[in-house]
């Protein structure tokens, strides 16, 4: 299935106000910038597929991730501090899933790969840190805190040599998980 075909899967409707009042925009795909859609986003409402929302625009700042349901007041919800500036749609992901990490900037350190979910890389590989990685396959999230809590990142293909730069956050990442079917 193609890109675009995907899209058409994935569907996500936000609103100025919480309990999904005001003035809407409805988002089938990515979007860098909600600033030219609405003035602010106080709730959403994912009706197909999975998200991940960010309280910065271009997919910075904290990120959150949603999947179907209802976002009648996401802030007090997920304990954000700001309104959705951007969001992700997250691709259905089919076939395995292949991640290496890497325990310092630039793919240096001790290196791990995975291909399935590891929710503590201090006891499971050792590692007292990881601050880069290669997505091979998959899509992942990677958390600040063992057993997937705190803040999280969102990874897709591609090599992630500084985290910090990534993301604009010195978050220290302990645990991962691919994002699922069951996710959908």
């Amino acid at each position: 299935m193609t890109s675009t075909g995907m899209s058409n899967m994935s569907k996500i409707i936000f609103y100025e106000e919480r309990n999904f009042q005001g003035r809407s925009y409805e988002c089938k795909s990515d979007c860098p910038d909600m600033s030219s859609y609405l003035s602010r986003c106080h709730s959403c409402r994912v009706e197909r597929g999975c998200f991940v929302v960010y309280d910065r625009t271009n997919y910075m700042g904290n990120q959150y991730f949603l999947r179907r349901g209802d976002y009648s007041d996401y802030m007090s919800m997920m304990g954000m501090s700001d309104c959705i500036r951007s969001c992700r749609m997250i691709p259905m992901h089919r076939g395995s899933y292949r991640m290496k990490v890497y325990e310092r900037e630039n793919f240096g350190g001790q290196m791990n790969e995975l291909m399935e979910d590891c929710d503590n890389i201090m006891e499971r590989y050792r590692m007292s840190n990881c601050m880069s990685c290669n997505v091979m396959e998959g899509h992942w999230l990677m958390y600040e805190q063992p057993h997937y809590r705190g803040r999280m990142m969102y990874v897709r293909p591609g090599e992630y040599r500084n985290f910090i730069s990534t993301i604009g956050s010195n978050m220290r990442v302990t645990s991962m998980r691919r994002i699922t079917d069951s996710c959908q």
